[in-house]
């Protein structure tokens, strides 16, 4: 099976290497805003036409040459998807790129051989933590330490620095992977919620950590403190950088948490059923606290997480209706109960056979008997 994964590095540039970066991250930015100005104004182009049109761009703009001429490229490739993603209505018309927004730009891997041997612009080294990248050149690196080499082809890298001004590089490897597939011994049902964060069929409960909340008091008064500040003063800077740092903080403790329950879950479980939750739908017409504490669980990431998982070892994911009235019908007896649809009642006896039951236990059984009924 061929998949594609990522690999996401820290690094570590020299000034010199800083301060290329940086044109860089200007450079692919200008390309993209000004190509995007020229289709609203001349109608959408293939990419193929613009990137022709780029070597008379940088005639008129020097510092075009001074760059990384496949991130140039890559801008107008980008620009491209834009435009699909818009006419198949999977998002919005393309916006002006923003150097106050994320920095990033990408460049492909060129391959080529000179007397018998081959030659890679980009390389991974894990042995001595190290990448070469065009133009920078062999840049220091840090993450993947029980690794000592990256398997499969490398497409392309993209770097980027984020609001806390700690730079990033993401290698896109295309990985053939043999998969065994997993003879079924064990099955699970698993309610996603927001009390606890995952209940199984077997009882197992996985608290919502509710990190958000852990942090929300400190950056708040963070805020409120940058709200007073004059905007781009030196003090203004720093309290946003401050703020960038806790909501970093906030982002890796809960990606740890899920991968941490994912990875538990897919090891101990030949099959895994869940809601195919519409996640979305459920932030309509609800109460801010309720939207709150729904952002702060991430239940579709954990679900995409598992399903991944479940693709990469062979393991068997199913996905029941999103409407599957899961928490109303007893897993007893098939009694339906429309008054649970109010939230608040977490146990309950059925009215029919009497079973006392648990609110997130009887809906993963139900989830459960949802895949192998």
């Amino acid at each position: 099976m061929k998949i594609y994964r990522a690999f996401k590095f820290r690094l570590y540039p020299t000034e010199e290497q800083r301060i290329l970066i940086h044109k860089t991250f200007g450079c692919s930015r200008f390309v993209y805003n000004y190509y995007l100005n020229y289709q609203k104004e001349k109608g959408v182009q293939k990419s193929f036409n613009l990137c022709k049109d780029l070597k008379e761009l940088e005639k008129n703009y020097e510092y075009l040459k001074e760059v990384e001429s496949s991130a140039l490229r890559c801008s107008i490739f980008d620009l491209e998807d834009g435009f699909n993603n818009f006419f198949e209505k999977r998002s919005g018309y393309p916006n002006f790129k923003s150097k106050f927004s994320r920095q990033s730009y990408r460049t492909s891997c060129v391959r080529s051989t000179y007397k018998g041997k081959e030659y890679s612009n980009i390389e991974v080294n894990l042995l001595i933590r190290n990448i070469k990248l065009p133009k920078l050149g062999n840049v220091k690196i840090r993450g993947f330490r029980d690794k000592d080499r990256i398997e499969g082809k490398i497409l392309n890298a993209t770097i980027s620095k984020d609001a806390t001004n700690k730079y990033y590089v993401s290698v896109l490897v295309e990985e053939e992977l043999l998969v065994e597939k997993v003879t079924p011994a064990s099955i699970v049902g698993i309610d996603l919620g927001i009390k606890d964060l995952v209940v199984t069929s077997d009882g197992i409960k996985y608290g919502n950590l509710k990190v958000l909340m852990k942090y929300e008091k400190g950056l708040k008064r963070l805020q409120r403190k940058l709200s007073r500040q004059e905007k781009e003063s030196k003090n203004y800077l720093k309290t946003k950088e401050k703020i960038a740092r806790l909501h970093a903080k906030i982002k890796n403790y809960r990606k740890h948490y899920l991968n941490e329950i994912a990875n538990e879950i897919v090891n101990e479980y030949d099959i895994i059923v869940t809601e195919d939750l519409k996640v979305k739908d459920m932030f309509k017409d609800k109460k801010k606290a309720f939207n709150k504490s729904l952002s702060d669980a991430c239940v579709s990431t954990l679900r995409s997480l598992i399903e991944w998982k479940c693709k990469i070892k062979g393991k068997i994911y199913y996905k029941i209706n999103t409407y599957y009235p899961s928490s109303q019908i007893c897993s007893h007896c098939g009694y339906k109960n429309s008054k649970l649809k109010d939230l608040s009642i977490r146990e309950y006896d059925c009215p029919k056979c009497g079973s006392h039951n648990d609110r997130d236990i009887n809906a993963s059984l139900n989830i459960l008997f949802g895949a192998t009924g």
